[in-house]
């Protein structure tokens, strides 16, 4: 049945247009605006503020007034506004899984998923905001004491993908509301909606004016290039491409800002002669077409051994077969289209290239006919070692199989790439998962698991797959800085 045309009108008329600055939605200094298309259909959803530099320099200075009384507020009071902000995400569930549905095209169940796995960040740092604590301590020599403290870092720039719209700006906003920071956010000009809609959810939970300020824009640089510059700023959070993450790292370089960059991925998705080929099976297709392999933690090569490769492939293939493409708020739906054109061709010539080396198409390897940027889902088998598919970030529903004999080859092949953010294993064999996940260069391992992600835990990469972590006990120290008093001794007269 899908969801009726007039349940989309009506949320989409919930969404702000305007750029949130010092607690008003406003327009754009000069009055641009952009449109935001549904990639299902090419159609336009909504037309939005398109914030200038002058637009971005007034966030700036919002963030920067607020930013003094943000801090001395009471740790209690920021873990309450982002509770109320969890239960209104939560009470709202269908409206954020539907908008994300039609700007960015993932079906409506997956999209329900990220509305609790992005509502947890706001739950989990909610909890970490009252736990920041330092230390006290009496020197070595015993002639002085040691006081330690975490303060925040100051105003951040947050820069968020377009792939997850909720989770990505929750995940980057949580901590740095619990640590005491203020924030200018740039969300993708692809996905700006759902950045929007929960911006306002947050006002709505409390939060003063000034201390999030939204600046959604089709000039990426225009605008964040100045607030880069600004001595006010002290820390840019980003998630996207390597090759951006690496201008963003050079641009920082100026005022030392501090960095978080969770860039682009390669993940291999071992699988060994002993792994549970139904388990393995399984985690492959969670790994491979969550998001329609639109996310950096997707498996991006399936490294399996020879003697189970051709049962796995046929098995593997068998399931990716039978997904069914459509729009995303169509019951039936499981595969939805990729963001737009320009992403639809990148993973056709990488298909393509992997055919003309010799690679074949177990299912799919092709674009789909008919409106929107749809892909069949693809494996391909027998993939040649220097296939650009094993190199490049695919970033779609397309999964290239290779072999190994040994666990070394095994090793060899995984860690052959720039990039670290996350490797999958699947074995029966507890100490070869372990020993194997000790030799893998990737910030984080699924040992028999196809999915890893968890606000509870740090999620980030090693190598060109980025710095620091999000998540976790970690991720609210990317907001804080350590301060630290030498005191005199109090015995001494």
């Amino acid at each position: 049945m899908g969801i009726p045309a007039h349940r989309e009108a009506e949320l989409l008329a919930q969404v702000p247009t305007g750029l949130l600055i010092d607690g008003e939605w406003r327009d754009a200094a000069g009055g641009a605006t952009f449109d935001v298309e549904d990639p299902s259909t090419g159609k336009v959803l909504l037309s939005i503020a398109d914030a200038s530099t002058e637009d971005g320099a007034l966030a700036m200075d919002a963030a920067a007034a607020a930013q003094e009384s943000w801090a001395r507020t009471a740790p209690r009071e920021r873990g309450e506004i982002l509770r109320r902000a969890f239960e209104l995400v939560t009470e709202r569930a269908e409206d954020f899984a539907l908008l994300m549905t039609l700007e960015m095209g993932k079906p409506l169940a997956e999209s329900r998923g990220e509305v609790t796995y992005g509502a947890e960040f706001l739950r989990w740092f909610s909890e970490e905001a009252v736990r920041v604590s330092g230390r006290y301590s009496t020197s070595p020599d015993g002639k002085s004491r040691l006081l330690v403290t975490k303060k925040p870092v100051g105003p951040c720039l947050l820069i968020t993908p377009w792939n997850f719209p909720l989770a990505m700006a929750t995940r980057k906003i949580a901590p740095a509301v619990a640590a005491g920071c203020t924030m200018v956010l740039k969300p993708a000009k692809l996905t700006p909606l759902t950045s929007q809609l929960f911006a306002a959810v947050m006002m709505e939970a409390g939060l003063p004016a000034g201390v999030l300020n939204v600046v959604s824009t089709t000039l990426a640089g225009d605008v964040t290039g100045p607030i880069l510059k600004d001595p006010r700023l002290r820390k840019v959070s980003f998630t996207g491409s390597t090759a951006v993450g690496q201008g963003l790292i050079r641009d920082a370089a100026h005022n030392v800002l501090r960095t978080s960059m969770e860039l682009g991925g390669n993940a291999p998705f071992l699988v060994f002669a002993d792994a549970h080929l139904d388990k393995a099976v399984d985690g492959a297709m969670a790994a491979k077409l969550r998001n329609m392999g639109e996310a950096c933690t997707a498996a991006n090569r399936f490294i399996v051994q020879d003697t189970v490769a051709d049962e796995f492939a046929e098995r593997f293939a068998a399931r990716v077969g039978a997904m069914t493409t459509g729009r995303g708020t169509e019951d039936e739906t499981k595969v939805g289209p990729l963001i737009d054109a320009k992403s639809r061709d990148k993973v056709h010539s990488l298909v393509t290239d992997a055919l003309d080396g010799g690679a074949r198409a177990l299912v799919g390897g092709a674009p789909e006919e008919g409106p929107g940027y749809f892909y069949q889902p693809t494996v391909l088998k027998d993939v040649a070692p220097d296939a650009r598919i094993l190199k490049e970030e695919i970033f779609g529903p397309v999964a290239p199989i290779v072999t190994f004999s040994t666990e070394d080859e095994a090793v060899a092949l995984a860690n052959n790439t720039e990039f670290g953010l996350v490797s999958y294993v699947f074995t029966s064999d507890l100490n070869r998962g372990l020993r194997i996940g000790e030799k893998l260069e990737s910030g984080m391992l699924g040992l028999n698991a196809g999915v890893v992600s968890n606000a509870a835990a740090p999620f980030g990469g090693v190598k060109q797959s980025g710095l620091g972590r999000e998540g976790g006990a970690e991720g609210i120290e990317e907001y804080l800085y350590t301060q630290y008093t030498g005191i005199a001794d109090p015995y001494a007269g």
